[in-house]
């Protein structure tokens, strides 16, 4: 698939991962429309781009939200031939955790937000998306996993989520195809956007050292990954790892 002129719909728009791939994509030629739920991110992400990009304000995890998203897109945007399902949140802490004698859980509510968020979210937009797809016989979606989806420490619920993603992915690999819609998904590592690099020192120098590469990732390399996918029409179903090397 050609970037110039596809319509591409990016959640999660308005500032990290989403914002490098909107910015770089619009500068290719692909009309971009951006979804977060930060209006302020979103109106800066379009002065950025010199009012390029239309945005629309939504929570991927309310299908109504979702619903009214691809329909403005579809009137604004001519339609989607690109989905990029980047929206997610992180409520870290340990399933279960004993100090001093004393017990503490993670709380239900940050479970299911998580799972709210990156799974559910990704499927209603992937399903709204496919349906505009379709009646283009035309169509791609890249899902944004993380190398979190094999399990890691502290992120029962970002973990559980990601692997859904995954399964999701190689599912909707096979049942879309005949609709030639393709459907891929990126698994990054440590990657340099301001919320990692606004990590404590000591951390940071600590998660940068199990890193083969001995590195952060860098926002670009990831959007470099999301355009192999999106102009090489035989990746299909696939979860490309771009993480340096680490293995969680």
């Amino acid at each position: 698939m050609k970037i110039k002129d596809a319509s591409v719909l990016i959640t999660g728009a308005g500032n990290g991962l989403g914002r490098k791939m909107a910015l770089e994509l619009v500068a290719e030629g692909a009309r971009v429309f951006a979804a977060d739920l930060n209006e302020k991110a979103l109106k800066d992400l379009n002065e950025a781009s010199g009012g390029k990009i239309k945005y629309h304000v939504c929570d991927v995890s309310c299908e109504e939200s979702v619903q009214a998203l691809f329909t403005d897109a579809e009137e604004a945007a001519g339609g989607v031939d690109i989905l990029i399902n980047n929206a997610g949140i992180t409520r870290d802490g340990l399933m279960i955790k004993v100090k001093d004698g004393e017990t503490k859980v993670m709380a239900l509510s940050d479970f299911l937000d998580v799972i709210k968020v990156n799974l559910t979210g990704v499927f209603l937009c992937a399903r709204e998306a496919a349906k505009i797809m379709v009646k283009k016989q035309h169509g791609l979606i890249i899902n944004i996993s993380s190398i979190s989806r094999a399990g890691n420490m502290g992120q029962t619920n970002y973990s559980a989520a990601k692997a859904g993603v995954d399964a999701m992915t190689v599912t909707w690999s096979k049942e879309l195809a005949r609709y030639n819609i393709r459907c891929a998904a990126i698994a990054p590592g440590y990657i340099g956007t301001e919320m990692v690099k606004a990590v404590n020192p000591a951390v940071l120098e600590k998660i940068v050292s199990q890193v083969p590469l001995k590195r952060l990732g860098e926002p670009e390399e990831i959007f470099k990954t999301a355009k192999f996918i999106i102009e090489n029409d035989f990746v299909n179903g696939r979860i490309l790892e771009i993480d340096g090397g680490l293995r969680i």
